[in-house]
């Protein structure tokens, strides 16, 4: 096998463990609503109990023949799920699916997810390029002295979020030196770059796309393998609150590599109450 081989066998792998995740029964492709509490206590279609929220955190109140799932004990009457941090959250079952609550730009927030949405029923993967390790660059990460607030929009109007950036990630392409702000990762000393390019609107999704970055080195080097660029939950449906990159992420020449545009999207409506619910026509 060459090393040409060996580098599409390996990303034909990734990939495929990648879209086994984003098809997860409770996933992001079967979320069925972006609800945000407020202090009066109301129905959501389909949950049970009544939601609100306030300086405690969210609360349901359940009804008598209603249940929810936490933490693997059935629960009845009131329910207080305390205080969220930030991009925090807990998910609980209930009978239909599980529901996320969370907090997102300073607000809490309900999302159903159901193994039987239809639009994870209907969804077939997400085209890409094809796997080109001219892709693979390498790069070096400069931290700051201390990490830096940066503030960032949404995929929903009205809302921002705040990462602290530890530093960026430089590298040349083209004979180029670019740079990338760089925010904490998911796992251990991991990066995450939020970025735009040239061919975001054309080829690849308009808003964002991200790639998760290894943990430098001492010497702080590491690769930026833009071949798994992967989209974010607000490509597929308008019930994501996914941050945009910063203003200094948009990169001025065309990343032909990793994700495209998906075949098919989510469409919401905001309704009065602010709430994004699915589109009924």
């Amino acid at each position: 096998m060459t090393a040409h081989d060996t580098f599409t066998h390996d990303w034909d792998q990734w990939h495929l463990r990648h879209e086994q995740r984003r098809a997860d029964p409770h996933g992001f492709l079967a979320v069925t609503g972006l609800y945000w509490l407020g202090e009066r206590a109301a129905g959501i279609p389909g949950l049970p109990g009544r939601w609100s929220t306030g300086g405690d955190g969210p609360v349901v109140e359940l009804a008598d023949g209603e249940s929810l799932e936490v933490a693997g004990v059935a629960v009845s009457g009131r329910h207080a799920f305390g205080p969220l941090a930030e991009r925090g959250g807990e998910t609980v079952g209930f009978d239909g699916g599980v529901i996320e609550v969370a907090r997102r730009g300073g607000r809490d927030i309900v999302r159903p997810r159901r193994s039987d949405a239809p639009f994870l029923a209907q969804y077939t993967g997400t085209p890409t390029y094809p796997a080109d390790a001219r892709w693979r660059v390498e790069a070096r990460f400069v931290a700051f002295a201390t990490p830096r607030p940066h503030e960032v929009g949404a995929a929903v109007d009205g809302l921002v979020h705040v990462y602290d950036a530890p530093g960026y990630l430089e590298f040349s392409f083209d004979g180029d030196t670019h740079r990338l702000v760089a925010f904490p990762g998911h796992g251990p000393d991991d990066l995450l770059v939020l970025f735009t390019d040239a061919t975001s609107g054309v080829t690849t999704y308009a808003a964002n796309r991200s790639i998760t970055v290894a943990a430098p080195d001492a010497e702080g080097r590491t690769t930026l393998d833009f071949t798994r660029a992967t989209n974010l939950p607000c490509a597929y449906t308008d019930f994501a609150t996914c941050p945009l990159p910063p203003a200094e992420n948009r990169l001025p020449f065309a990343v032909e590599a990793g994700e495209k545009i998906p075949h098919a999207r989510v469409a919401g409506e905001i309704t009065a109450a602010g709430i994004v619910a699915p589109r009924t026509a």
